[in-house]
């Protein structure tokens, strides 16, 4: 198996906040790095918690949500497309 580096540019404080966890696992920022990316290869799926439960929109996004469902259910929405506002 060939290897390849891989650079990172990262904060210090966030690599030494990262790395005084990493120590008490007894890894170094390395190996955690290298755990990290053999489990999203292995199980296709990122090893984060998103809770996305606790995210309340804005009046306009929720007046949105609510628009795109009643037309949903009332048949007017034929297409859903993605608008940046541009």
């Amino acid at each position: 198996m060939s290897t390849n580096d891989f650079n990172l540019q990262l904060d210090q404080d966030l690599l030494d906040r990262a790395s005084t966890v990493f120590e008490q696992y007894g890894l170094t920022a390395s190996q955690a790095i290298k755990l990290f990316l053999t489990q999203v290869a292995e199980t296709n799926k990122i090893p984060l918690s998103f809770d996305y439960a606790t995210h309340v929109p804005n009046a306009f996004t929720a007046q949105a949500i609510e628009k795109g469902r009643k037309d949903y259910q009332t048949g007017k929405l034929t297409a859903i497309s993605a608008s940046t506002g541009n």
